[in-house]
């Protein structure tokens, strides 16, 4: 049976106590959304390109409704024909399973 790829998990909140993930289990994970960069083991990044405005705006919004249905919130920075997220998990100050889920959840929105 094939496992469940990413995108079609959902984030599950985080409890105090757990430790953020680390090497190999970490990596594991990073290469499953190979097109955002891991920062330090602490959070993900990418920046992503859009031809104007507007199609960055809508994105931002694609982006918000996903973080909401999730109950997990990126950092967006919205500028002129781009959006550059970063993802990770305040309650254990670096990364979780979940910040991964979300990472393919966006990758999975058309941005174009």
């Amino acid at each position: 049976m094939p496992t469940e790829s990413l995108a079609q998990k959902h984030c599950v909140p985080c409890k105090g106590g757990t430790p953020a993930l680390k090497g190999a289990a970490l990596q594991s994970l990073a290469s499953e959304v190979p097109q955002w960069t891991v920062v330090h083991e602490h959070q993900l990044e990418r920046v992503f390109k859009f031809s104007d405005f507007v199609t960055a705006l809508a994105f931002v919004n694609k982006i918000g409704e996903i973080a909401e249905a999730e109950g997990h919130h990126p950092d967006l920075e919205l500028g002129w024909g781009r959006v550059a997220v970063k993802i990770y998990t305040h309650k254990v100050d670096g990364l979780s399973e979940s910040d991964f889920i979300l990472a393919a959840k966006i990758d999975a929105l058309p941005s174009r």
